[in-house]
């Protein structure tokens, strides 16, 4: 008759100790709190690198691209140093309240502007000169076109698409004041006007200005 259950239970319980004697197996410790407290520690320690290293890539992240000058000085051979043209006699920090203002150049690279400077990108219905001195003054570089073809707009933009440094550094203008076929470029201070679109002038234009303090302020747009 097979022994019930309630039986077995009932039996004589052996010993850890007599079961391991019994078969020769020393007797191994748990180790069971030193464990649990060298688990804290390396999950605390953890935690510290991935915190450090969320708030290191959050820096990161948010600090603009490091551009190819950094003196704020014209570098010669790329575009024409302009006289800059004096601030701040109509307004606080040269800003004037909505108003034209008269420039020594067209393009403008100095002067008096509007407080409030455009955001970065592609504008097809143009943008007021007034407005975008002020994206010079902080750094930016501003792209003004008088392009014919649609053709020739989606070249400069192909060309600009390959510039990183558009992105948080650049205004593109169509522009009605410089000749038919004209592309100008424009920094604090500094012009170069191309006829077409030289996707390589383009290039080493923004790698030297973009950024480079060469206005009195930087601040991408």
């Amino acid at each position: 008759m097979p022994e019930s259950k309630n039986r077995r239970r009932s039996g004589r319980q052996v010993s850890r100790g007599q079961r391991a004697a019994a078969s020769n197996v020393p007797i191994v410790r748990p180790q069971a709190k030193k464990a649990n407290k060298l688990y804290v520690a390396a999950s605390a320690i953890i935690a510290v690198l991935v915190i450090g290293g969320f708030a290191v890539g959050g820096v990161n992240f948010q600090r603009p691209p490091d551009t190819g000058s950094s003196s704020g000085e014209y570098v010669d051979g790329v575009g024409v140093q302009q006289e800059l043209m004096p601030t701040g006699a109509r307004g606080l920090n040269g800003h004037v309240q909505p108003q034209e203002v008269d420039y020594s150049t067209s393009p403008p690279t100095s002067g008096d502007h509007w407080d409030r400077p455009a955001t970065c990108g592609f504008y097809e219905d143009g943008l007021p000169d007034e407005q975008i001195v002020h994206n010079l003054e902080h750094s930016n570089i501003v792209v003004s076109y008088n392009l014919s073809t649609e053709e020739e707009v989606d070249q400069l933009l192909d060309a600009l698409s390959g510039i990183g440094l558009s992105d948080v550094w650049g205004v593109t203008r169509s522009y009605d004041q410089i000749p038919v076929g004209t592309v100008a470029l424009a920094a604090w201070g500094v012009l170069d006007t191309m006829e077409g679109v030289d996707d390589q002038r383009i290039k080493t234009f923004f790698e030297t200005y973009a950024g480079s303090n060469i206005g009195p302020e930087n601040f991408i747009c």
